[in-house]
């Protein structure tokens, strides 16, 4: 009797981590909050090619989200927590008690059955609620914060992504982000309490090329083995190219600021982030 040997475990299969959807209880979006999204394949309305890398991937719809929250005083269910194949963060359908419906960021700790509610008065700092940041007490953990009151959520949407309220002196508030920078935020702009769901997304390993192509990424060429036309750091005798990294349009990349010294919103930072 012959016996078969196993083939020894590689190490890119011992640390292969696949994202956990234990979170998630439906596959089934609401049809009412869903609209095409058409794929550009990294072409401009010109049909020239503007984004490297882009294009094929699965066939996916848009899923319309509230960041605004501005639906003020109407508690509203947590119906599911979905996945959105458009970002990195699940999302929470809400059945309002009026009958409408909505997606918001899930934050994580948001279960089915749960009530959130969104205000500038009278509302708890519980998970999912949203109130400007005059209401929040300080020390709170924030995301889906707004930098100008009614332009909707724009900082701190993504997966596992949070910010800490610091303090307020008249109005404005310090907020400290995951990066290690320090700004000031209008305390009449609205934030959500708790932090943003999915926080494993960072672990993910695609564990072969096909997944990546699904979700419509094109392989990318290393730029030292391109010739000299296609890019700056191409072209040389063997391996001798290289040069100083920098982009296919010649801006020097680790450590080079491409920050501009006048932008209007410099004031609002306290503390510039960690390198």
């Amino acid at each position: 009797m012959s016996v078969r040997k196993l083939k020894p475990i590689t190490s890119a299969q011992r640390f292969r981590v696949v994202n956990g959807f234990d979170a998630i209880t439906t596959d089934k979006p609401e049809k009412s909050l869903l609209v095409p999204n058409k794929r550009s394949g990294g072409r401009n309305n010109r049909g020239k090619m503007t984004m490297r890398h882009i294009g094929g991937g699965h066939k996916k719809k848009y899923r319309i989200i509230d960041f605004k929250r501005n639906k003020t005083g109407v508690p509203g269910e947590v119906a599911s927590i979905q996945y959105d194949p458009n970002r990195t963060a699940f999302i929470a359908l809400l059945n309002y008690q009026d009958g409408e419906k909505s997606y918001i960021i899930a934050q994580n700790g948001l279960q089915v059955g749960q009530n959130v509610v969104s205000g500038r008065e009278g509302i708890a700092p519980e998970i999912g609620n949203a109130m400007p940041l005059s209401q929040i007490p300080l020390g709170t953990i924030i995301s889906c914060i707004e930098l100008r009151p009614g332009q909707g959520a724009v900082m701190a949407r993504s997966a596992g992504a949070f910010a800490q309220l610091m303090a307020r002196d008249g109005k404005f508030a310090t907020v400290k982000l995951p990066s290690g920078e320090t700004r000031l935020v209008l305390t009449e702009c609205m934030a959500t309490i708790g932090v943003v769901s999915n926080s494993d997304h960072q672990l993910t390993v695609s564990g072969k090329a096909g997944r990546s192509r699904w979700l419509g990424r094109r392989p990318r060429v290393r730029p030292v083995v391109m010739n000299p036309v296609d890019h700056p750091m191409g072209g040389g005798e063997g391996k001798s190219s290289g040069g100083h990294p920098r982009s296919k349009n010649g801006i020097p990349a680790k450590g080079f600021r491409t920050r501009s010294k006048t932008k209007a919103s410099n004031k609002y930072i306290v503390e510039r982030r960690k390198k």
